[in-house]
């Protein structure tokens, strides 16, 4: 049985399977190929802009189930009457500075200061690309945070706390823990990462994927994670889910542990049932990887068998059972 609450060794939480996240000699490896090398990881024309008419969530979704993708992982879900932010970055780069580290490919097409009132915001861990201190710093002033359930791992909430979220609205979660939100049950479950915003204090806090199980709905967020056996079993207990979201960019062999990526999360949907529609996340807003800023998109999008469910930033849109969306909006600005 491989979904059991997370363990620790000393300060440090383990991830469900031996794990190799790399080191210092992975960042030696790499980092002159990542500063002098370009290879089409960043595009060479401005993107955007992208615009999201916050008129919309003033209606019901028509199926019940609606998402609006920000970019990489941000995205707005309204699921059978809850509606849920996940992994909030509206920071102008994924880093400790606003000077330097990677840059956003595109504005958020969606002001803070529009948001409409929300249920939950889920914090899957720490890293940078997941948690913006400037972002969680308005949101937890904003008023449609205002009677919301924040969500998070082990450790994750002093973060979110440092940042101004009131501790009676945190609420860390350990692997296999749950709680609701409206009609909408929320489970924290494993994930195959690593957590830490420096290199001192990895491992510290909890990372996690998430299942939001509705009356009608059912969602699988896989947060950042490498394939791993546990996939299977999510799928059995958790399972057949309407819509599966997993990361696709940022990978590379030398961390195939921690980052699936797009061969990867098609054999990941296929771990977790291969039912319903695959949203490939964690994708064309930062430059966090050596490939081409396009190639995860176009290789899974090339995948046989595979329903796939990818909107155009910014763009609310509603999941239909077993109806793909491709909108393929990044290919007008690449060709």
């Amino acid at each position: 049985m491989l979904l059991e609450p997370a363990r620790r060794k000393g300060r440090q939480y383990l991830n469900p399977v031996p794990t190799n996240v790399g080191g210092p000699s992975v960042i030696f490896k790499v980092g002159p190929r990542f500063l002098f090398g370009t290879n089409g990881r960043q595009p060479s024309k401005p993107l955007g802009p992208f615009h999201t008419d916050a008129a919309i969530y003033a209606t019901q979704p028509r199926s019940g189930l609606r998402i609006t993708w920000m970019g990489h992982s941000t995205s707005l879900i309204e699921i059978d009457g809850a509606r849920i932010l996940i992994d909030p970055v509206w920071d102008e780069r994924a880093a400790p500075t606003n000077w330097a580290g990677p840059k956003r490919f595109f504005a958020p097409p969606l002001a803070l200061s529009d948001l409409p009132p929300l249920d939950a915001v889920i914090v899957s861990h720490d890293h940078y690309d997941h948690l913006g201190e400037r972002t969680i710093r308005a949101l937890s002033q904003h008023p449609a945070t205002e009677n919301a359930q924040w969500i998070t791992s082990l450790g994750v909430g002093a973060l979110l706390q440092q940042f101004g979220v009131p501790a009676a609205r945190c609420l860390e979660l350990n692997w296999m823990d749950r709680t609701q939100i409206g009609a909408v049950e929320i489970t924290a479950l494993p994930s195959r990462h690593f957590s830490g915003r420096s290199l001192f204090n990895r491992f510290e806090t909890l990372w996690s994927s998430f299942a939001l199980i509705g009356p009608n709905h059912r969602i699988y967020y896989g947060a950042d994670s490498g394939e791993w056996p546990g996939f299977h079993e999510i799928g059995q207990r958790f399972g057949p889910f309407d819509l599966t979201m997993l990361e696709i960019g940022a990978s590379d062999p030398l961390w195939a542990d921690i980052h699936m990526g797009p061969e990867g999360a098609a054999r990941s949907f296929r771990a977790l049932g291969g039912h319903g529609l695959l949203m490939p996340i964690h994708w064309g807003l930062f430059n966090l990887a050596l490939h081409p800023w396009t190639q995860p998109i176009e290789t899974i999008s090339s995948a046989a068998d595979l329903k796939l469910w990818s909107p155009t930033p910014g763009t609310p849109s509603d999941v239909i059972a077993n109806e793909e969306l491709r909108s393929a909006w990044w290919r007008p600005i690449t060709s």
